[in-house]
């Protein structure tokens, strides 16, 4: 009659075997995650000794093993973050962006404190602690050291390395309260003058002119698309002849480390790619900028550099806030355009036509971190008020 067959994970009838020199040896056959049972045996000075160990020795083996991971709890956490970005790369899901971002945040913000220990001396504590001390100096920094950590030890869960993942119970952050900042007209239209002023040629200092930054600047406010996208625009995304000129979002500008600026196929998001009709203002600055290109295919860039490839972002902001400080107006930023259009938008017609012209998929974004608040109560309270408390007469 045979053998009942084991189960993953469980072991068979312990046998014993005494050595010429008194030890002990017990014996166990136990089936691994592939399905194969294998003789494991451990040694004691006597029978409970030996058993115990055996026992032991079972419990530490790892149900799931995937061929070269090697990870145990007792593994160092450098060995964790190894294996989890070469797993980022298996599943190639992520964007290079993305991916460059997880890594660089795990090895500054997280490998620091976490480097000496073993995963299994990694609890929901000792993250806790890391995470709230992290908060106290940057908030944006301990969230995004929260979303790697957690990626992390996600996949040791996932691969039975660790029972648990401890970052599911750390308490959750909380975000300083803050107001988005939008330019109001008078201010964007002494941006608009101090660029003129520049690119005329007569400003004492700064990189020669090559009259793109104002375009720039009016895509960015007719639009209300990204830098990146804006320099990612190319003539066949522009209509500009019909009734209603419009530009079709459809790409962005990517640096990603150790290769060339390049232009991507694809906005930052699905719902980015879309099409925009232009304000009169945007309309005028395309036109002017189209009349100044000699190059007439349907894939040249409206913005480039003298070879005809690709700005960078950093090189377009570091312009705006060297003409700005000239003009000695601080503290404005290419994203600031966006929440500037934002609030105008949803001032006028809500805050869903806000969010599809921002190329969000959900308004929360677009209320949390472009809208300016109004703090002007509706005035129509101030003749309810008098209805009903003023004095008689």
């Amino acid at each position: 009659m045979s053998r009942p067959r084991l189960t993953i994970g469980t072991f068979g009838t312990i046998g014993f075997q005494t050595s010429s020199n008194g030890r002990v040896t017990a014996r166990a056959r136990y089936r691994d995650w592939d399905g194969k049972s294998r003789l494991v045996q451990a040694t004691g000075d006597s029978k409970r000794a030996a058993e115990q160990a055996l026992k032991a020795k079972l419990a530490e083996r790892t149900l799931y093993q995937p061929a070269g991971i090697g990870l145990t709890a007792d593994s160092p956490f450098p060995d964790l973050v190894a294996y989890w970005l070469e797993d980022l790369d298996l599943e190639d899901r992520l964007s290079i962006t993305t991916r460059q971002l997880y890594e660089r945040n795990m090895r500054t913000l997280v490998m620091p404190a976490f480097k000496d220990l073993t995963l299994r001396e990694i609890g929901v504590a000792r993250c806790d602690h890391f995470l709230k001390q992290l908060a106290k100096h940057s908030y944006n920094r301990a969230k995004q050291a929260r979303v790697a950590l957690r990626l992390a030890l996600a996949l040791a869960v996932r691969h039975e390395v660790l029972p648990r993942n401890p970052m599911d119970h750390v308490s959750r952050l909380r975000k300083p309260p803050t107001t988005p900042n939008a330019l109001t007209p008078s201010e964007v239209n002494a941006i608009r003058t101090a660029i003129a002023f520049w690119e005329t040629g007569l400003s004492p200092s700064g990189p020669k002119p090559d009259g793109q930054l104002g375009a720039i600047v009016e895509v960015m406010l007719g639009t209300l698309a990204r830098i990146g996208e804006v320099l990612a625009i190319r003539r066949r995304d522009i209509d500009i002849v019909s009734a209603l000129p419009s530009i079709r979002i459809s790409g962005t500008i990517v640096a990603h480390r150790g290769e060339p600026t390049q232009r991507q196929d694809h906005p930052k998001t699905a719902k980015s790619r879309r099409t925009v009709a232009l304000p009169a203002f945007a309309a005028e600055a395309v036109r002017l900028r189209l009349a100044r290109r000699d190059d007439a295919s349907l894939d040249a860039l409206l913005f480039c550099n003298r070879d005809g490839g690709p700005l960078t972002t950093n090189n377009v902001r570091r312009q705006l806030r060297h003409v700005l400080d000239l003009a000695g107006i601080e503290g404005v930023t290419p994203h600031m355009f966006r929440r500037t259009v934002a609030t105008a938008i949803s001032n006028e017609a809500g805050v869903d036509l806000a969010a599809e012209l921002l190329g969000h998929t959900d308004p929360a974004i677009t209320v949390q971190h472009y809208i300016r608040r109004n703090e002007m109560v509706n005035p129509a309270t101030a003749e309810m008020l008098e209805r009903a408390l003023g004095k008689e007469t």
